[in-house]
């Protein structure tokens, strides 16, 4: 299964946007407070809870600076995933979008492909509003 969020881009710098989401405890701040609980993170990794008590952990895997930040998925997770944050310099800004593939069945897949788009979007607007602030 493949996700792509939608395009965002963030006024301010690729070096900026890639500092910041290259420590992994910073996705804690672009996560839907009142969907995620128990958000834990150190710059390399991090896990929380989704709604249904579901664990996402997610570790980080191969880092090209200032344009992808590749992450797996952590023992925790459901199911074996890879996330990979694009980027690239715009004008100075940055244009970037969330790709994400799991290896699910099709049962699992109907329940979860519209929940993660949301995420991966909420994700994208937090980002673009962190730096807009």
């Amino acid at each position: 299964m493949n996700i792509r969020s939608d395009n965002s881009l963030i006024n301010a710098s690729v070096e900026d946007v890639y500092s910041f989401l290259s420590n992994a405890e910073n996705i804690g701040y672009l996560l839907p407070k009142d969907e995620v609980k128990d958000f834990k993170g150190d710059s390399r990794s991090c896990s929380f809870k989704v709604q249904g008590g579901i664990t996402i952990s997610l570790l980080q895997d191969q880092l090209e600076p200032n344009s992808l930040i590749n992450m797996k998925s952590g023992e925790k997770s459901p199911f074996p995933f890879v996330l990979k944050i694009h980027m690239k310099d715009e004008h100075g800004k940055t244009e970037g979008f969330i790709d994400f593939d799991g290896e699910v069945n099709s049962f699992i897949k109907m329940m979860v492909k519209k929940p993660l788009s949301n995420l991966f979007n909420h994700m994208t607007v937090a980002l673009k509003n962190h730096f807009e602030k």
